[in-house]
């Protein structure tokens, strides 16, 4: 059995998908490209399947061809163009990492918020409702790796939210509630990367009514 038969991991499916959004930043790859090929390479079962994404793009070593010795799989190659960013750290206890790989993921109700929550996303949607949330601290940080998802912010009155900290790339921010310093029993601190992906930050629809009716709490 040749390398390019041999079945791929999430991990390497996760690296080809880096090496694409790379080659976006340098407009090698259009986003309609950009989007087929990321479909092309999650699906991919096969080493052969997953190089073809990349096999039109300069600079990459495939397999069945001279690379590197430190992999038999796609290398990057020499020099500052596709040199590997450090990663956010995705690791955590209690419920503090979020990962989703196409599909749709809801926090609501009592659940706990930790002082640091992480999300990780591919072609998800993503909800975090704090409304009803059990808090440990006043002040949360959020830190995000994003790639063509949604976020979406569900937050109570008096909350504050900084979205100042995040990396857009193709990306859209809509912020519908009081940002500055803390000043109720939740400040939200988000950071981190969104590629081709949209985060808002908004209250419950309860809330935009009571003010519509005047009422105040």
């Amino acid at each position: 059995m040749s390398d390019r038969e041999l079945r791929v991991s999430d991990a390497e499916r996760e690296h080809v998908g880096q090496l694409l959004q790379r080659a976006v930043g340098l407009g090698m790859l259009s986003l309609g490209e950009f989007t087929e090929r990321m479909d092309t390479a999650l699906a991919a079962k096969t080493r052969g399947e997953l190089n073809a994404v990349l096999i039109d793009l300069p600079g990459m070593r495939l397999v069945g061809r001279p690379a590197a010795p430190a992999s038999n799989f796609v290398n990057y190659p020499p020099g500052p163009a596709f040199a590997p960013r450090p990663a956010q750290p995705i690791s955590g206890d209690g419920g503090s990492v979020i990962r989703a790989r196409m599909s749709g993921v809801t926090r609501r109700g009592r659940w706990q918020v930790p002082p640091v929550l992480r999300l990780n996303s591919w072609m998800s949607s993503v909800t975090l409702d704090f409304t009803q949330a059990i808090m440990t601290t006043q002040v949360v940080e959020l830190h995000m790796d994003d790639y063509c998802s949604g976020l979406t912010l569900v937050v109570p009155t008096e909350t504050t939210v900084d979205l100042n900290n995040i990396d857009l790339i193709g990306s859209s921010i809509s912020n519908k509630v009081r940002t500055g310093p803390p000043f109720g029993r939740l400040h939200l601190i988000v950071q981190g990367r969104v590629r081709f992906g949209s985060v808002t930050a908004k209250h419950p629809l309860s809330a935009h009514w009571r003010k519509l009716m005047g009422y105040q709490h």
